[in-house]
């Protein structure tokens, strides 16, 4: 399903002077799709709030815990500034490649719902 996300602003005449306007065309994935819907039907995407702040934590949280623990970590152990920020932002290689093979696992906990507008 394509949703179409624009700021309030994209449509104003004057959006072509002004920085502001943003228009972006997102791609979701539904798994339970009961009802049919027809191209350009305007719909209600729901998204659990414990699932989004579980994204947040897995999307933003745990990698800066990561970076800077790893960062503390090796510098107290090697007194190598360099070395040590070098690995801290490594760690993330590792981090970021195990949640794209987990992402079947993740796609049951971050599901979406649509509901029709009435």
């Amino acid at each position: 399903m394509n949703i179409v996300n624009q700021s309030a602003c994209s449509g104003c005449h004057a959006k072509g002077a002004c920085s502001v306007s943003d228009y972006q065309d997102k791609e979701i994935e539904i798994s339970n799709f009961s009802n049919n819907y027809i191209a350009g039907q305007e719909v209600t995407i729901l998204f659990k709030e414990s699932a989004g702040f579980t994204a947040l934590f897995y999307g933003y949280v745990l990698p800066f815990i990561l970076v800077l623990s790893t960062l503390v970590i090796s510098v107290s152990i090697t007194n190598n500034e360099l070395f040590a920020g070098l690995l801290s932002l490594a760690i993330l290689i590792p981090y970021y490649i195990t949640l794209y093979f987990l992402r079947h696992l993740l796609k049951k906990v971050f599901n979406f719902e649509v509901e029709e507008i009435k």
